[in-house]
């Protein structure tokens, strides 16, 4: 019983994140278009600070502590499947993107456009690519 409610509150957990992880750059993206000092350009500071603090980062820490929790239900044995390896390769590519759009924002914020439009737009896919890579690698569970 336990251990499934860890598991769907992992799996909402990791609904959220996501939903921050691929919302926050379309924002950026918007956001280069809006005029310094000018209400857009404090309105898109406001969402994308609320976003992160608020969603996003309290997400990614429940993901952690709940996946954690999940390995130890597991046995840390689990840790050497092939499987989880490729998975925990996704969640250390998802927490360093994470992290790249934390300092990112904190840039945009203070006025600085470390990137264009068109790279925001570019980049906005990357952790659907990881989620899949990562899904498809538990629900498989290649190499166990």
């Amino acid at each position: 019983m336990i251990f499934n409610l860890v598991r769907g509150l992992h799996i909402l957990a990791v609904i959220a994140w996501m939903a921050g992880l691929l919302y926050l750059p379309r924002l950026f993206a918007y956001h280069t278009r809006a005029a310094a000092a000018s209400e857009m350009d404090e309105t898109f500071k406001t969402m994308e600070a609320k976003l992160m603090t608020i969603i996003m980062t309290p997400a990614m820490t429940a993901v952690i502590l709940l996946g954690g929790a999940l390995v130890w239900f597991d046995g840390v044995g689990v840790l050497a499947r092939p499987w989880m390896a490729l998975k925990l390769a996704g969640v250390a590519f998802l927490i360093s993107w994470h992290i790249y759009l934390m300092r990112a924002r904190r840039m945009i914020a203070s006025g600085a456009h470390p990137h264009t439009e068109r790279f925001w737009r570019m980049t906005n896919e990357l952790p659907f690519l990881a989620a899949i890579v990562i899904v498809l690698s538990v629900t498989t569970k290649f190499g166990s």
